[in-house]
């Protein structure tokens, strides 16, 4: 056997420590895209420097078209929020309440305007 050689042990035991991916901000990867996109630096450069793919750049590329399509897809004003079922429901319940708890004071406003000799409230 040589000395100067070191043999790796291969197959399913073996780990070596794998390189992790860096998570991109959304900020980090728009840049990716716009400086790919000049064509004054070469793409493989670009990968090289940044540690990525060319499967994160064309991913970059569809996810900014996307994104892109669906903001200017939008129609201008105000846009309607929708609310969950479960909150209208318990929204509509609780204006029912209100509406028949002031129904009932309506009801006795009524009856004390009457016992007060038609309820002028000036005296």
């Amino acid at each position: 056997m040589s000395e100067g050689k070191e043999l790796k042990p291969q197959g399913a035991h073996f780990s070596e420590e794998k390189k992790k991916r860096a998570v991109l901000s959304a900020e980090k990867k728009f840049q990716i895209f716009l400086e790919s996109q000049t064509g004054n630096t070469p793409v493989g450069e670009i990968l090289r420097r940044e540690g990525i793919y060319s499967t994160d750049l064309a991913r970059i590329r569809k996810h900014v078209k996307e994104g892109a399509l669906e903001r200017l897809s939008a129609r201008p004003g105000a846009t309607r929020k929708t609310v969950p079922q479960e909150d209208y429901e318990a929204l509509k319940r609780e204006l029912e309440e209100k509406e028949r708890a002031l129904s009932d004071l309506a009801v006795e406003v009524a009856i004390l305007r009457k016992k007060t000799n038609g309820g002028s409230w000036e005296r």
